[in-house]
């Protein structure tokens, strides 16, 4: 399938949302729930799989089906078409804090490998598969980073990075050690591997765990301050269901709460 070409505009600075301008008979793909908002004359079309097998038959439509679910996405995506005479916009909203990234599959030999919750949108035509990691210490102690999204075609998509965004540009052998979770995405000529700490003591009172992604270059990464895992770790250990209080910050503590009556 031929992709769309699409002009965009992103908005925001925290929380941010990106507007893809249609021409009459253009579509863009979104992750389910990402839609913000969009004109008159848009159609929206729910699809099985990732929107880009709709001319390959039931099989086609069955794999990017499997491929999605195995990320841990929806088996459906929404397609929104241009069916109107003139230009046309749809938004997409992030789904926390970050930054949306505009990934030009053009510029990048057509690939981009990225976390799977870090896909939003995308021109149609634009195919959403799965990138494993091949040697084994990935496999076993990766994490995060051991089944990734693989985004082919060369249209542009667009990802969404927790927090602050880091974008480098690494030459040929050099290496960064990175959590596991702050991997956005790297262009598919970096290397990604799963390297161990070290140090034992470093590891259990550390807090950083026992293994590190190393990405090794040449290619571009883009990384995130904040990744969803961390975020939505810490408001359960704050929540008062999980043991946490509202009041850890203060000298009371948990005590104080009960003073105050917030647990009554």
């Amino acid at each position: 399938m031929a992709m769309d070409v699409i002009d965009y505009e992103i908005f925001g600075d925290d929380m941010q949302y990106v507007e893809i301008e249609l021409d009459p008979g253009e579509a863009a793909m979104g992750e389910a729930g990402a839609m913000m908002m969009m004109q008159d004359g848009i159609q929206m079309d729910t699809v099985f799989g990732d929107g880009s097998q709709q001319d390959g038959g039931f099989m086609g439509k069955l794999m990017g089906a499997g491929k999605r679910l195995l990320t841990g996405e929806s088996l459906f995506t929404t397609v929104f078409h241009n069916e109107g005479r003139g230009k046309l916009r749809v938004a997409f909203a992030a789904p926390y804090p970050g930054k949306i990234v505009p990934i030009d599959l053009s510029e990048m030999n057509g690939e981009f490998i990225c976390q799977k919750d870090a896909f939003l949108c995308a021109a149609r035509g634009v195919s959403l598969g799965i990138a494993f990691q091949r040697k084994i210490g990935t496999a076993l102690f990766g994490g995060e980073g051991f089944i990734m999204q693989r985004l082919t075609g060369d249209g542009m998509a667009f990802v969404h990075a927790g927090g602050a965004l880091v974008e480098k540009t690494l030459e040929p052998g050099e290496m960064l050690r990175v959590d596991t979770g702050c991997v956005v995405g790297y262009s598919p000529s970096v290397n990604f591997d799963i390297e161990y700490v070290g140090k034992l003591k470093s590891a259990v009172f550390g807090g950083e765990g026992l293994f590190f992604a190393t990405l090794r270059g040449p290619g571009k990464v883009w990384l995130q301050s904040l990744p969803i895992s961390r975020l939505a770790g810490r408001i359960i250990a704050y929540a008062p269901q999980s043991g946490g209080s509202r009041g850890e910050g203060s000298i009371l503590g948990g005590l104080g709460d009960l003073l105050d009556g917030d647990n009554s």
